[in-house]
């Protein structure tokens, strides 16, 4: 079931009052079943009565909403883009040998990762700031020129050490300051439940930031990865709305509080 359907089914079966033991008359008063409205409604009114605080309910229910239901990030049309900056999906274990020393192998994601930036390419030719895992593919593969490979961080002792989401944020703009037309416009790939946290990283940065108009993203999990959370969906959910929460807790305490 896609994510926006779940959430219609779940605000549906929220405003039935069968389940909620309220009468017809009252979920008759309800914002309609299947809107974003109904739903942030019944979840303004659940909140509000658990936590004894309607004002505080009214507060958390946009974040609870953001980080939960909403999963499309906002999209354009190739012709606005300048770049593609796209982020890796798990790996496969290192081959054999000492694991922290040797770097993992790409895997399958992203592969498909490194696909969907080939399709991208064949209609607006801009320069590519890949995730190692997904450069490798787009040079191995397709023999794709301007493509920046973003790699991870070796210690002295061979340590690797690999990069956030928001590492390959920083380097990407750390490089684009650089640019002759300066930072410009980015094209964001990564897969697709990982694809929102992607575009609004990248954003946090201070880079222009937008998903592809028409093109779907992997999405497939692969179950052999190195990474637990990019194992199974539901797992990785989770993992991707902590991350979430970190960010947003970051910004209101920075917003309240700016000399902390």
């Amino acid at each position: 079931m896609e994510r926006r359907d779940f959430a219609a089914a779940l605000t549906a079966a929220l405003a039935a009052p069968a389940v909620l033991g309220t009468s017809a008359a009252q979920a008759a008063e309800r914002p309609a079943a299947g809107t974003a409205a109904g739903l942030t409604e019944h979840m303004r009114t659940v909140l509000g009565r658990e936590i004894d605080d309607r004002a505080t309910a009214r507060a958390l229910v946009p974040y609870l909403y953001d980080v939960g239901f909403e999963w499309d990030p906002e999209t354009a049309p190739l012709d606005r883009f300048d770049f593609i900056v796209a982020y890796s999906f798990g790996n496969r274990p290192a081959k054999p040998g000492d694991p922290a020393k040797t770097l993992a192998e790409p895997g399958p994601v992203n592969e498909e990762l490194a696909d969907t930036i080939a399709r991208i390419r064949r209609q607006r030719k801009v320069p590519v700031y890949a995730q190692w895992e997904i450069a490798r593919f787009l040079r191995s593969k397709y023999r794709m020129d301007d493509v920046t490979s973003v790699e991870p961080v070796v210690a002295a002792d061979g340590t690797i050490t690999y990069l956030s989401t928001d590492g390959v944020a920083e380097q990407v703009l750390n490089d684009r300051k650089n640019a002759p037309g300066g930072i410009g416009t980015a094209c964001v790939v990564g897969f697709r439940d990982h694809h929102k946290r992607c575009v609004q990283t990248t954003r946090d940065r201070g880079m222009t930031a937008y998903a592809p108009r028409g093109f779907a993203m992997p999405h497939t999990y692969d179950p052999q990865s190195g990474q637990a959370w990019t194992r199974r969906r539901d797992l990785y959910l989770v993992h991707d709305m902590a991350a979430q929460w970190q960010v947003v807790r970051a910004k209101l305490i920075a917003a309240e509080y700016p000399n902390g």
